[in-house]
Order: structure tokens, then sequence, then C-alpha cells
């Protein structure tokens, strides 16, 4: 038999070496022997990380993208809180005004300056028109309230017959049959200086200045109230 020759002793050597060499390094190479980062996810075939590859915890949450992990189950109702600290007191303030034009009752620091009675524009000298109302209602809030809101309403009266019609819940048939609950109001303040766009000039003497303010009670046709037609209404300063 023939022996092989030199050369192919080397080559058969070599392949059993570097076959050896391969099994020894795939044996050997463990997490220490890979820098962290290294491995990229294009190094992972798809579907080739299996649940038993993972230990457990070994993922959080921020390993997910969104969406992937679905959403648990609401948990319990925690106990109430303690209640927090006392709020300052509020702001706003009120006065009523009675059908006769007087404060029937207030929240504080309100006066009457002028209410209700109709007259010429300019008496005959010399007449006096510092009160002069033309049906209108002027009260002194005792504070200046050109950063304030001024919000009038008429208020609900169910014991007093406007008419004469025995009828005063509201039920009577007709348009407007029901005084007692009909009617309109508005207000402004007088005389801002400077914001003529949202104050009114205001006529009595005692009204001229950015402390007070004008409501006008009317009919529902528009008309100026008399005094059978006149209702309580509430005006509030916030």
């Amino acid at each position: 038999m023939r022996l092989p020759s030199p050369s192919m002793l080397v080559s058969v050597a070599a392949l059993v070496i570097a076959t050896g060499g391969t099994s020894y390094a795939v044996a050997t190479i463990g997490s220490d022997d890979i820098r962290d980062g290294s491995i990229l996810p294009r190094d992972i075939k798809d579907d080739r990380l299996k649940t038993n590859d993972i230990a457990d915890g070994g993922l959080f949450a921020r390993d997910f993208a969104a969406g992937q992990l679905p959403r648990g189950p609401r948990g319990d109702i925690g106990p109430r809180g303690p209640a927090g600290p006392e709020g300052a007191p509020g702001t706003g303030r009120w006065v009523l005004i009675n059908a006769a034009g007087q404060i029937e009752a207030q929240s504080g620091g309100f006066t009457l300056v002028a209410a209700y009675p109709v007259l010429p524009n300019t008496a005959p000298a010399p007449g006096d028109n510092t009160l002069r109302a033309n049906g209108n209602v002027y009260i002194d809030a005792g504070e200046d309230l050109t950063d304030n809101a001024i919000v009038a309403t008429i208020a609900l009266q169910n014991r007093v017959d406007q008419n004469g019609d025995t009828i005063t819940g509201g039920r009577a048939p007709g348009a407007d049959a029901n005084p007692e609950f009909s009617g309109e109001i508005s207000v402004s303040q007088c005389n801002v200086p400077n914001l003529t766009a949202i104050s009114t000039n205001c006529a009595p003497t005692g009204a001229q200045n950015p402390a007070a303010f004008v409501v006008s009670p009317r009919n529902s046709d528009g008309s100026v109230t008399t005094d059978n037609t006149r209702k309580r209404f509430y005006v509030i300063i916030s």
C-alpha cells in the first residue's frame, strides 16, 4: 500500500486542529466572554430565543414597545386621603332689593342712592334732580367695582297677585299672563373713568363714582315698572 505524502499528512492535521479548536470555542464561550452591547438584534435569527432561554425576571417593562404588554386588571380603590386645608372665605357679596326699592337684606356694605321715582330729565330751576332715578335703582357697593362682575336677577315670588286674577303660581294661560314670574332686568357699573364702554353714565350725584351701580328692572315688554308691577331682585358682586 502506498503511504500518504507529507503534504497530505499536514493537511489532515490542520483539519483536525481546526475542527477541534472550533468545538472547543463553542463549548467554552460564556456570558463573561461577550462584551456588553456587542450582540445586536441582527445577530439573532427570528424565533431563536424561546421562553426557556430567558431567566424569570430577566425582562422589564422598558424592554417592550408600547402596546406589547396586555393591560392588567384594575387594582382596588385605595383608602381615602386626609381632608385638605380649609379654603379662604369667598369674596362674593349680595343685596336683595324689595318691590319698594329698599334694601331688604344684604351681605353687608351696600347703601341705597336712589330708587324708582320717575322725574323729568330737567326740573325747572331751582328744581333738584340729584335723586332722579327714572325707574332705576342706584346702589353704592362701598368699594371700587372696576375689577368685579355684577349680576342681577329677579326674585321669584308666588305670594303676590300682581294682576288681580288670584293666580300666583305661574299657571295662568295666555301671553304674559303671569307678571309674578315675568320681567326683565339689567345692571351696569356707574361712571368708570376711561372705561366708558363697560360703564353707564349715572345721573344721581351719589352714583357718579366707580363704587356705584345701576339696576334697571323692566316689564316683559320693556316698559318702566310701576308700583303694582315691581318685584324684588337680587344683585351679586363677585
